[in-house]
């Protein structure tokens, strides 16, 4: 096989449809637009969404709540999951996390929290600590540092 014999399946590249070029086109006289009406007309078509002047679903549904923009949703991991997955002297870093599965997607940064108990000494790289899961892991032997 060379480059030159290379072509598109068959089907897979479909011609335009040319409108408004006369009869023998097959999209003669309307354009294939039909007789008259709204979407006959030019630059008259309807937005998306529009109804014929019912009032459209997105108007008529109940709103709830709001997205806050500005918000940031941290990856948590609890103490106690640090604790079955590390051993004593270990550094905790966002990628060893993700490594061992203690962490999915990293989203906007990972936090710490302070559930369950810490019995080693280990020094834990993230971007949030709650101050219980800071106090624990230096009541381990450990440190924290914020990235």
């Amino acid at each position: 096989m060379k480059l030159h014999e290379l072509s598109p399946v068959a089907g897979s590249n479909k011609a335009r449809k040319r409108i408004g070029r006369g009869p023998a086109s097959g999209q003669g006289k309307t354009a294939g637009k039909g007789h008259k009406g709204q979407k006959a007309r030019a630059g008259r078509g309807m937005r998306p969404g529009f109804e014929g002047g019912q009032m459209p679903l997105q108007r008529r549904l109940p709103k709830r709540g709001f997205n806050n923009i500005f918000g940031t949703e941290m990856a948590i991991v609890n103490v106690a999951a640090l604790d079955k997955a590390y051993e004593a002297g270990e550094t905790v870093t966002i990628d060893s996390l993700i490594e061992k599965g203690l962490v999915k997607k990293v989203l906007d940064g990972v936090k710490v929290l302070g559930h369950g108990e810490l019995s080693k000494a280990l020094t834990v790289q993230a971007n949030a600590f709650s101050e219980s899961a800071k106090q624990k892991i230096e009541a381990a032997g450990g440190k924290t540092e914020v990235i």
